[in-house]
């Protein structure tokens, strides 16, 4: 969030050159030294009023932005929408590749949380870092209440983008339903909280307020897409299933991943350590490289 201003002293060095010349006059000799002499550029001082400022005016903006989220919800919850008539991975609106015929592609790895989805595939992680590879972290908050510090780590490394997975991970509908036997949110107002509760807490953390949204189960309907694109999210899914929700073996992973196609974004999960999901990243994203393929964060392009 806020940077701490730091002044860092330096210490001159100052090489004075010999004169080789026992001859030489004392003026040369002065000349000569002067000449040698680096001289020290004034240090800018900063009074401990100016960092106090300086942390007042960050403070103050991290309150506006923290308000503006506030207001937003509030706005969204008191509109009226349409009925759903849709109710699926790829209902109207939900992005599944990025834009583009450049041989390039997007790793997407959730992180689900709850009991059974909480844990953290450093295998994986270490992998992708290792070989300078970029993925969008979509992250859940139950996920980030049990692995905060590696939450912190990660959120602060450049190859990662942190993204919004929910707040309960539930299925997004302003209607009861259900996905994969996990029960949907029923109403507008339970699709902003699970929605916004979460992107209110990484940025709580981060300081960055994250750009897209990817629900539990991945599965919509029509109006809950309208109403997050309203919170300034846009519902982002995949066109190559990876892992099968960290299901498959390591080589039905590389297979499944060599499927992908310029602008292919690739759906995986980093909380389930003891699947074979970092196995099969492994092999396929090698294999990819020397196909030529490039790995590149979602917000490189647009999506559609």
């Amino acid at each position: 969030m806020g940077k701490k201003l730091v002044v860092f002293m330096s210490l001159l060095l100052v090489t004075m050159g010999c004169a080789s010349n026992v001859n030489t006059s004392v003026t040369e000799q002065k000349n000569n030294h002067e000449s040698n002499v680096v001289q020290e550029e004034p240090q800018e001082e900063v009074s401990a009023e100016e960092i106090t400022e300086n942390t007042d005016s960050e403070k103050l903006e991290v309150d506006k932005q923290k308000q503006e989220l506030e207001n937003l919800a509030l706005e969204v919850n008191g509109k009226v929408y349409d009925e759903s008539s849709q109710f699926s991975e790829y209902v109207t609106g939900v992005k599944t590749r990025l834009n583009t015929e450049e041989k390039v592609m997007a790793l997407t790895l959730d992180a689900c949380g709850g009991e059974n989805g909480s844990g953290y595939d450093e295998e994986l992680i270490t992998f992708l870092i290792e070989n300078d590879i970029k993925a969008d972290l979509f992250v859940n908050a139950r996920w980030i209440d049990e692995q905060y510090e590696a939450f912190v780590e990660l959120a602060a490394n450049p190859l990662f983008t942190i993204q919004n997975h929910g707040t309960e991970h539930k299925p997004l509908s302003v209607t009861p339903r259900s996905a994969w036997g996990i029960s949907s949110t029923s109403s507008q107002e339970e699709i902003v909280e699970e929605i916004m509760e979460n992107q209110m807490k990484i940025f709580g953390i981060t300081g960055e307020i994250p750009q897209y949204f990817r629900s539990g189960t991945a599965f919509y309907d029509d109006t809950a897409v309208q109403i997050a694109e309203d919170l300034g999210v846009q519902v982002v899914n995949f066109n190559v299933i990876g892992d099968g929700g960290a299901t498959f073996t390591n080589e039905e992973v590389s297979q499944e991943m060599l499927k992908a196609q310029p602008g292919s974004i690739v759906i995986l999960h980093m909380n389930q350590p003891q699947s074979e999901t970092a196995e099969g990243v492994e092999d396929a994203v090698l294999a990819l490289l020397e196909q030529g393929f490039s790995f590149v964060h979602l917000n490189e392009f647009d999506l559609e």
